[in-house]
């Protein structure tokens, strides 16, 4: 790995770091909030605006979305398997190129990784 791509993921740790924090403080403000809102009728009405339900439906989908992601990253780096294999030389490519084509490409690639993986998972036994 050389300089760059270590820098890089040594920035992508931090921001790591920082959202993770962000979010146990989100849900440290929302647990409180739901937790003196049956008492507070003012604060149920702002908890229960549209914009605030809005908010948290987004977040709780970006969530979801990278819950499942990570689930997919984590079977792919940790696997020994020819489809992880195929995935790390699709990033190391992607790395070197950074272009927008190659971006749509690596999304492609990583899809048809999904669904092979998916497709031959019917077939394992559950642990």
């Amino acid at each position: 790995m050389d300089h760059d791509n270590r820098e890089s993921m040594e920035e992508v740790q931090l921001r790591i770091l920082r959202v993770t924090e962000d979010l146990r403080v989100i849900q440290s403000e929302l647990n409180c909030a739901a937790m003196q809102a049956p008492t507070d009728p003012e604060l149920l009405e702002a908890l229960a605006d549209a914009s605030q339900l809005e908010s948290i439906h987004v977040l709780k989908s970006t969530l979801d979305q990278m819950r499942h992601f990570l689930w997919f990253y984590m079977q792919v780096v940790t696997s020994d398997s020819e489809m992880g294999e195929k995935f790390r030389q699709t990033v190391r490519q992607e790395a070197r190129a950074r272009t927008p084509e190659l971006e749509q490409q690596l999304q492609s690639a990583s899809d048809a990784i999904m669904l092979r993986y998916l497709a031959d998972s019917r077939f394992r036994k559950p642990n």
